[in-house]
């Protein structure tokens, strides 16, 4: 009988045991879910409380972690961030979300390289995130270090070579050093997999333009504005263009487009003068003059 007694005891511990073990992980799960609806209502700092609560009821919820790297990198607090993505690769070396996030602060700190070194070891537990090098190529660029953001954009493009985008950021980066002939094929690479898109037209037709080559450059910006006629910068620039081959009259016609489209258009109204002057009419490209 006292066995019995003894043994119901035992039963009755170890059931109270797993309810509270479930009751805690529930209640931790749910700080988890409050904090991330207030953060998506981004309301951070008093989701970073709930990530915190969660935490401290489990200090092994990778979820918490990271989600508390999260709201601290939206608080612009990256160092805590970076700590915060460090624990929860401690508990799970996989999680891609621990390494993304901890790239992109380590991109808005301005710190590139380190942001290299873990954006390859994202890129090790998920090959798909390309994205990643697209954001440090864009930090490089911001910072016009135009040769490691062509590196991080070719990154990208190893990544994905069907990502448009990748193909369009080296080639802007190669532009920026002066390497309008690779970036030729930069663009050439962006247009293979979408024919229309406007921003590698557009920057084809200007690099064109820096090597000399006018009428390659009216063709190309003729290619955006059959796709897009209200295209103002492509309009501006078959402007230039034209008057770099000494068409005023059009390049005159195709700053007066452009201004259709935006009469405020500072670059066109300003071409738009010195096609006038060019064409000898003087009284109103001092009329633009004034304006301006």
């Amino acid at each position: 009988m006292k066995w019995g007694m003894d043994l119901k005891s035992l039963c009755l511990l170890l059931c109270i045991f797993v309810l509270s073990a479930l009751c805690a992980a529930e209640e931790t799960e749910y700080l988890d879910w409050k904090g991330s609806k207030l953060y998506g209502e981004k309301n951070y700092a008093e989701a970073l409380t709930y990530f915190e609560k969660a935490i401290s009821q489990d200090a092994n919820y990778t979820s918490a972690w990271i989600n508390r790297g999260n709201a601290q990198k939206a608080l612009k607090d990256y160092n805590g961030s970076i700590q915060s993505y460090n624990k929860a690769l401690q508990l799970d070396q996989s999680s891609t979300a621990a390494w993304s996030g901890m790239t992109e602060a380590y991109i808005a700190f301005n710190d590139l390289s380190n942001a290299s070194i873990v954006a390859d070891k994202a890129n090790q537990a998920d090959p798909k995130s390309k994205a990643l090098w697209l954001k440090i190529s864009d930090g490089y660029s911001a910072l016009k270090d135009f040769s490691n953001a062509e590196m991080a954009a070719n990154k990208a493009k190893e990544t994905n070579p069907a990502n448009k985008q990748a193909w369009l950021k080296t080639g802007n980066a190669l532009m920026s050093q002066g390497k309008f002939e690779a970036a030729l094929k930069e663009f050439d690479g962006a247009l293979a997999i979408d024919s229309q898109y406007s921003d590698a037209l557009y920057k084809k037709g200007v690099s064109f333009m820096a090597l000399g080559k006018s009428s390659e450059a009216v063709a190309a910006f003729d290619q955006i504005l059959a796709i897009d006629p209200g295209y103002k910068l492509a309009l501006n620039a078959k402007g230039l263009a034209l008057e770099a081959s000494g068409s005023f009259s059009d390049a005159l016609a195709s700053y007066d487009a452009a201004l259709k489209v935006d009469p405020a258009f500072s670059q066109a109204l300003t071409n738009k003068m010195h096609a006038l002057l060019a064409l000898k009419k003087e009284a109103e490209a001092m009329k633009i003059f004034a304006a301006l």
